[in-house]
């Protein structure tokens, strides 16, 4: 029996946690979001990733300067040879050494190639200062990403403590209204419109309720956190200052941090540095070379040497591809080109920044009017459903009036809840505009 009870206790609380009652709360601020996100996040774990193979890239292209250096080492039977006129008359048999053998050692060592490693070496140097960028490109939206969800947590938070606010009201205002009717000063018509009101309050903080469980989830998703984890905002967010700048500040901060600017920067010199490269194919390629080889037999008399041959030698060396002097005109001409076009796309990239910027900018300053406007929206709501409460009272104004007034007074400040909300989503925004989240 002991048994049983125990298993039905058990499966009690298997359906409570699932049902989400086992949640681990988890207060979190925003530099804390920042620290996770860069620990976990497989997104940015695989720019990480890009960012280390581009280092070693760049390794790969610094070894060209290095000397190429072969080594070969050969043994073989060797058959006997056969001896004709020209006329392939008069046929002999040449006895061979049946064993052979082959040792070379080569090295060289390139001492001018045109610019090719050099350049080589610098787009290797500018491939991975790209994939930095993309890995800091990556961070900063993954970051905004996740400041939207856990704004949206905020957001939701204070609208379900407002929905609660405005609940316990309306009980208040039923509980009176009950007490009044005993009295006969009240219909039960209007207790029922009241609770009507408050049906609606209650569906409506369902609705935030479920809300708020989607941006937790995504939040939770994103961070790579235990599913049941509930992300509990920093509540003193609302009471940091925000310092905003001026728009030429913006702008300036936005000019020296935007990747979207040193990535078309970056381009202008991959580009550059590939018209370098074809330059190169038109020039001689320079180096020295040095060898050491052991052979045997010596098959260049005959009878053949049954004899090891050892020879060394040091030497410059220098080739140059003439065919380039008319296949690389047009490759030149698009290397050329392309670097026109990287110069087109910094200049376009400019503007959208500073697009960008001014309309960010107007955004955050329309937030801190828009905030304004719903203190005093909140003020004039408080009074006016203080004033219409007490004509109720009185017998001087009807249930419709009570109803318009906490409609006003509830949207009023949910209306003041956004709008903090919303000055901080815009500081941010700017932050990730001028990438500097």
């Amino acid at each position: 029996m002991s048994n049983n009870k125990r298993l039905i206790g058990l499966l009690h609380i298997a359906v409570l946690c699932s049902q989400g009652l086992c949640a681990q709360t988890r207060q979190m601020s925003i530099e804390e979001l920042f620290r996770l996100a860069d620990e976990q996040s497989k997104s940015i774990q695989t720019y990480r990733t890009g960012a280390e193979a581009a280092e070693e890239a760049l390794k790969a292209a610094k070894a060209q300067r290095l000397p190429d250096v072969n080594v070969s080492l050969s043994a073989s039977y060797w058959g006997n040879g056969k001896l004709w006129d020209r006329d392939f008359g008069n046929a002999m048999t040449v006895d061979m050494p049946h064993f052979g053998n082959n040792f070379a050692l080569e090295a060289q060592q390139a001492i001018y190639a045109g610019g090719a490693i050099s350049s080589g070496i610098k787009q290797a140097e500018v491939g991975k200062a790209l994939a930095e960028l993309d890995l800091q490109k990556n961070v900063q939206e993954i970051r905004f990403l996740l400041v939207g969800h856990y704004l949206d947590v905020y957001k939701l938070d204070n609208q379900i403590r407002v929905l609660q606010k405005n609940m316990e009201l309306t009980e208040e205002v039923i509980a009176n209204m009950k007490a009044r009717r005993e009295q006969g000063t009240v219909l039960k018509n209007d207790i029922t419109r009241y609770e009507l009101q408050r049906e609606q309050l209650d569906l409506q903080l369902s609705r935030v309720e479920d809300a708020r469980k989607i941006a937790n989830h995504q939040l939770v998703t994103a961070l790579h956190l235990p599913e049941e984890t509930e992300i509990a905002p920093d509540t003193s967010l609302l009471e940091r200052q925000v310092l905003t700048l001026t728009e030429d500040d913006w702008q300036d901060v936005a000019v020296t941090n935007n990747i979207l600017l040193k990535q078309a920067q970056a381009a202008i010199q991959m580009n550059e540095q590939k018209v370098r490269q074809e330059r190169s194919e038109r020039l001689p390629h320079v180096s020295i070379v040095a060898a050491e080889h052991l052979d045997g037999p010596i098959t260049i008399e005959v009878p053949v040497l049954d004899n090891n041959f050892n020879y060394w030698y040091i030497g410059i060396g220098v080739r140059y591809n003439l065919s380039s002097l008319f296949k690389n005109n047009t490759k030149l001409r698009q290397a050329r080109l392309d670097v026109r076009m990287a110069h087109e796309r910094h200049q376009l990239a400019q503007e959208q920044v500073e697009n960008a910027v001014q309309e960010g900018y107007v955004n955050f300053l329309t937030a801190f009017t828009d905030l304004r406007t719903q203190e005093n929206s909140v003020k004039l709501a408080d009074e006016n459903y203080d004033v219409i409460v007490n004509r109720y009272e009185n017998g001087m104004a009807l249930l419709t009036d009570m109803l318009d007034a906490s409609n006003m007074k509830l949207t009023a400040h949910l209306g003041l809840v956004n709008a903090r909300i919303n000055i901080l989503y815009n500081y941010y925004k700017m932050k990730y505009i001028t990438h500097t989240l």
